[in-house]
């Protein structure tokens, strides 16, 4: 039997819209400005405002989430005699999934006739939301509770995400970088080049200097180590830069890579962090 809900948080960054149309669930999660007394759910502000907020030098915060807002998303579908799959923000960057997953457990303990599960999704923005897409189609495929469950741990390992970022200032303050670094680097327009490990973190591999030689290492890391770089699935995730996303675009498709199937902004956590201007990238590859 096939009846069971995927959930996922906002930190997967697929618009409300997208999720609700796809029948998948979602904790959103909060953040706050150092200008404004109040906490925002990820919904609550406009993105392109969010990010002029940070253009105009304020700084945004993220809220750790409790386990009680994610018993609350979930028990609703549990009593309408479904189960709940729970795939959850890369605990590699966050307490969200440990919460998430505390919740899982008081749950199976009061539904013991319901199929509760949390997967450590050990992804960020679009790659989780890719991973998310993949599980759907799996599951609209007819597969069980089970092997949806089993398909996920199977992709995680392979979910590449390369990103890059525009002002090094924001990895600065989340320790990324060191002070003298995002300086010199501010001056000589180097970019970093980083990508989520297997174990969720987020980590610098490398440097060019300027945004289209980021944006073209990317679509090299796609072209070279994508499973299947011409057919495969490819999401895009962009701090408030439409055209950087088109340039990337583009260059995908003039190394074949055609199927880009969603663009999206960063979302307000991950965008908290790395700031207006960050570019994504997110594929199944041969490994991470």
């Amino acid at each position: 039997m096939n009846d069971f809900v995927i959930f996922t948080d906002s930190a997967c960054d697929i618009y409300p819209e997208v999720l609700a149309e796809w029948g998948v669930k979602c904790v959103s999660l909060e953040f706050r400005f150092d200008h404004i007394d109040r906490d925002f759910k990820n919904e609550e502000m406009p993105i392109n405002e969010f990010y002029q907020n940070m253009r105009d030098g304020h700084i945004a915060k993220t809220n750790a989430v409790n386990a009680e807002t994610f018993r609350e998303a979930f028990e609703p579908t549990l009593k309408e005699g479904k189960d709940v799959l729970y795939l959850g923000f890369s605990s590699g960057l966050s307490t969200t999934f440990q919460q998430g997953k505390l919740a899982t457990e008081d749950l199976a303990e009061a539904y013991p006739d319901r199929k509760i599960l949390a997967i450590d999704t050990l992804c960020a923005s679009a790659g989780e939301g890719l991973i998310v897409k993949l599980a759907l189609d799996k599951k609209n495929e007819g597969a069980t509770f089970e092997e949806t469950a089993a398909y996920v741990n199977e992709l995680i390992p392979k979910l590449a995400h390369w990103f890059t970022v525009e002002d090094l200032v924001y990895l600065k303050r989340g320790g990324r970088v060191s002070p003298a670094v995002a300086l010199v680097g501010g001056m000589l327009q180097i970019k970093p080049v980083m990508h989520v490990d297997d174990e969720g973190h987020l980590i610098k591999v490398g440097t060019v200097r300027g945004r289209k030689a980021s944006l073209a290492a990317m679509a090299d890391k796609l072209k070279d180590t994508a499973e299947d770089p011409v057919n495969g699935t490819f999401f895009i995730s962009h701090g408030d830069c439409d055209a950087d996303a088109q340039i990337l675009c583009d260059m995908l498709a003039a190394r074949g890579c055609n199927k880009v199937q969603v663009i999206t902004h960063v979302g307000t956590v991950i965008g908290a962090h790395s700031g207006p201007g960050t570019m994504a990238l997110f594929f199944v590859a041969k490994q991470r």
